[in-house]
Formats: C-alpha cells, structure tokens, sequence
C-alpha cells in the first residue's frame, strides 16, 4: 500500500511493489496475476484489518461508549491522516472501479458496527441515525484536518454531542 501511495495506481509497477516486499518480480506474479489482483488484495486486506480492529474496540464494554467511538474512528479514519497515510487512503478513494464491492461492503459493516455499539447503550431507535451522523461527521472533519490531533479533537465533540453517555 505504501507503494501504491507513493506513486498512485496507475503508475506504480509490479517491480516497485516486489522491490517493496523484497520479493521477485516473477515470484509477486506467482502470488498476484496481475496489478489490479494485487492491488485489490492489498486494499481488502487493509480494511479487513481495521474493522476487526473496529469491532475489538467496540467490544471493550468495560470503557465507556463515547472513549470507544472515538478509538474506533481513530482506527478506522484517522490513523489515515497525515503526509503518507493520506495518500494511502487517496489512491483507495481514486479507484473504486478496481476494488469491486469491498469498497461498499467493509464500511457498510464499519457502520453496522458503530450502529451495534451505540444501540447496546441508547436503544435500537435513534442508533442507525446517530451513527448515520457520526461517520458523516467524521468524513467531514477528516477532509479538513491537517493532523489526526485535529481530527481526533473534532470528531470527540461529535461523539459527546452525539452519542449516549452512561
């Protein structure tokens, strides 16, 4: 991902990427039939780490809800902020036409997720919206912040507006 961030999609090549990975380049053919294999892997692979790291956090009932939301957006979006995490999620963004539905389905389940954890708290009525909120919220902040401090700072008062505090 790193490569991919660094030169963009389109002009990053199998050689870079298996320079990378300290791998050769037929070897990477070996593992990804091509570019966009590779590519899609790679990205499939990222968000499925960060929503099982979402809902790990969610998980921790023993802390409260809203310390739980922001770590869980923190995981999710803000760790992408920043000089190279920001091209990182840029070249995602930038091609979803190569990513296929995993694009839509992880954060459909980041929102299931928050939603569950907000609806453990405050009730199945208002969770969807409030969370609906919460990650409208979050991109919106995330496009103006120059640093995850900023974002994080933000997107707490989002949560204590937002969400239930017990």
């Amino acid at each position: 991902m790193v490569t991919f961030a660094r030169f963009g999609y389109r002009k990053t090549s199998m050689e870079e990427v298996a320079r990378a990975a300290d791998i050769s380049r037929p070897g990477l053919y070996f593992l990804f039939s091509s570019k966009e294999a590779l590519f899609r892997a790679a990205v499939t692979q990222s968000l499925e780490r960060d929503v099982a790291a979402v809902e790990h956090i969610l998980d921790e009932t023993d802390r409260p809800l809203p310390e739980r939301l922001v770590r869980a957006f923190d995981q999710w979006a803000g760790r992408y902020i920043g000089p190279l995490t920001r091209d990182v999620a840029a070249v995602i963004e930038e091609n979803p036409d190569l990513l296929g539905e995993v694009v839509e389905t992880v954060p459909r389940r980041f929102e299931e997720l928050i939603t569950r954890a907000i609806a453990a708290e405050s009730g199945k009525d208002t969770a969807p919206l409030v969370a609906q909120t919460l990650i409208s919220a979050s991109i919106g902040v995330k496009h103006q912040a120059a640093s995850r401090e900023f974002y994080l700072g933000r997107l707490k008062v989002a949560v204590d507006l937002l969400a239930p505090q017990t």
